[in-house]
């Protein structure tokens, strides 16, 4: 019996790192059931979230992402990565393209290039969604912000909004040490208020022009970067009127650039290949 191999692209933006494969390679396997399996670290690939690529109909690419509980899932970061491959590998032949996602989003990217080789990559966001219905979490009024909550029996204030999948950011004077992140984080993400879950961010404003964060991801835990979560922690800073029309955000796998704008939210930043393979399944 010949055994089925499946080729793969370790990819990384700001060190959320992803196993992209193709959807026509992959026709016929669960991607859900795949994504667990490639990336489980101790056993699999080993990676945030699985990135399939492949033709889309409503926008020339399409990416799917899912994290390593198998749920599918929105990605900032991912679709960088998504983007860089599928220019490179001649999906299309131009650097300004869309890339169709979750829900049948169409996100616009554009592929800066220098040299003719990628320099960074840019991704504009869908507008941000701050009713709670929409986020979605249960809570009453317009928005939620500095909104008492208590977690872990800790209260602590927070602030909620969709930039493509929900996002809950708790604003702080410093970020939190491994205590207080790994005791609280966890439970936020499953705290009845959310029924679809959220991923956490504490987040420092450092000045005008860039906020420190750290991360908690739904459905993966903490991870080094999150391209979605960026854009919620500076849309909110920028609501709050704590930061200028561009901030950096930095995490602990580097920075991105974030520019809120009335028709979605822009991301720059690079995208890069780690190593590339066939997996036995």
């Amino acid at each position: 019996m010949t055994q089925r191999t499946l080729p793969f692209h370790k990819m990384e933006g700001v060190g959320n790192d992803f196993v992209l494969i193709e959807g026509e390679a992959a026709q016929g396997l669960d991607y859900r059931m795949l994504a667990q399996r490639l990336c489980y670290r101790p056993f699999g690939i080993g990676a945030d979230g699985l990135l399939v690529v492949e033709r889309g109909a409503r926008a020339p690419v399409r990416m799917r992402m899912f994290n390593p509980d198998g749920t599918e899932d929105f990605c900032g970061n991912g679709l960088r990565c998504a983007a860089r491959y599928a220019y490179e590998k001649g999906f299309v032949d131009a650097p300004a393209f869309a890339i169709e996602t979750l829900g049948g989003q169409v996100v616009p990217v554009v592929v800066h290039l220098h040299a003719d080789a990628v320099a960074a990559i840019s991704t504009q966001l869908p507008p941000p969604r701050f009713h709670p219905r929409e986020i979605p979490a249960l809570a009453d009024g317009e928005f939620i912000e500095d909104y008492p909550l208590t977690v872990a029996g800790r209260t602590v204030r927070i602030a909620c909004v969709n930039t493509g999948t929900t996002h809950t950011v708790i604003f702080g004077a410093t970020l939190p040490d491994d205590a207080l992140f790994l005791e609280v984080s966890p439970r936020l993400e499953t705290h009845p208020m959310f029924p679809e879950r959220t991923s956490v961010l504490w987040a420092v404003v450092a000045s005008q022009s860039e906020i420190r964060v750290r991360i908690w991801e739904r459905g993966v835990g903490e991870t080094l970067g999150c391209g979605s979560g960026a854009a919620a922690v500076a849309v909110l800073a920028r609501r709050a009127g704590w930061v200028d029309a561009e901030v950096a955000v930095v995490s602990k796998g580097g920075t991105l650039q974030v520019r809120p704008q009335p028709d979605g939210v822009v991301l720059t930043g690079q995208a890069s290949y780690v190593f590339r393979g066939e997996v036995y399944l």
